[in-house]
């Protein structure tokens, strides 16, 4: 996995924050329950997720080699419930093209069914451009933060599942 520790660093927790604008919520938590489902079985659905994302890029690039990972569901029985995480970073082969893939998403995210729920420079020094969606249908969030004063520019994405409950008679696989 080649993603520097600093994305990391910041990035798993803004993408554990709660969903939202999706309609299907668990007791008032705000994040919508994705199913039932294993872990292995709900880490494959994000990953499919995110390569749908990374689809609409549509420029040429690198992403890091990271897989999903499952985290709990706050406020849940930890052996029953969780969600799936799985951050990634593209990196444009030309930095000029940094904007252009954003400005794609941007575009391309509501035709394929997702709402853009907030969109604007975050509270970092450089006032990285950020933007958040929702997929109701999918039970998905995604955050996407356009790193151009990095060396080398990249794009900072973070696709989080809602709260699945294991099959009965199974268990959480921590991965």
């Amino acid at each position: 996995m080649k993603i520097k520790l600093g994305v990391l660093a910041v990035a798993a927790p803004l993408a554990l924050v709660t969903l939202t604008g999706c309609d299907t919520t668990d007791s008032g938590s705000g994040i919508p329950s994705a199913g039932t489902s294993t872990s292995s079985d709900a880490a494959d659905a994000v990953e499919a997720v995110s390569s749908g994302i990374y689809d609409l890029i549509g420029v040429k690039g690198k992403t890091s080699d990271s897989r999903a990972t499952v985290t709990e569901c706050s406020g849940k029985d930890p052996e029953k419930y969780f969600r799936v995480l799985h951050p990634w970073s593209f990196t444009p082969a030309s930095p000029g093209d940094l904007e252009t893939a954003m400005q794609r998403l941007r575009a391309a995210l509501p035709k394929h069914g997702w709402k853009i729920v907030a969109y604007g420079p975050d509270a970092s020094r450089n006032k990285n451009l950020r933007l958040t969606a929702d997929n109701d249908a999918k039970k998905a969030s995604v955050r996407i933060t356009q790193m151009a004063k990095d060396n080398p520019p990249m794009l900072s994405v973070d696709v989080v599942s809602g709260c699945y409950q294991v099959p009965d008679g199974q268990q959480v696989e921590h991965f």
